[in-house]
């Protein structure tokens, strides 16, 4: 079982930054892949950006590259959103998200965290 809690969502100017934490508990030693995805009002959950982890190779929706990085703190067993630049279209929940394994393994999600981009 893995336990997944977000944080750091809040409500900013467009323009402005965020980072959103993703802290992890129980078994991620075999971790497969983590990763962020959004879901706004009215629309279906979408990928924001992913890592799988034993290679390395982060994945990046075309709307926010250059602007979000996704980053990983191992000894915290957390993982984070680094969310510049933000536009009004980011507004959504955001949610994190864990594969273990391998591609076809479980997943675990957290509860999600809102953020909201108003001016």
């Amino acid at each position: 079982q893995v336990q997944l809690v977000e944080s750091g969502g809040d409500l900013v100017q467009p323009g402005g930054s965020l980072r959103l934490s993703c802290a992890a508990s129980g078994s991620t030693f075999s971790a497969y892949a983590m990763g962020w995805y959004r879901q706004a009002p009215g629309k279906p959950r979408e990928l924001v950006a992913q890592e799988v982890i034993s290679g390395g190779i982060t994945t990046y929706a075309d709307s926010v590259k250059a602007r979000f990085t996704i980053s990983r703190d191992i000894a915290k067993n957390t993982v984070y959103l680094q969310m510049n630049n933000l536009k009004l279209e980011d507004t959504a929940v955001y949610y994190c998200k864990v594969t273990l394994g391998s591609f076809f393994g479980p997943t675990y999600w957290g509860q999600g965290t809102q953020v909201t981009v108003s001016s």
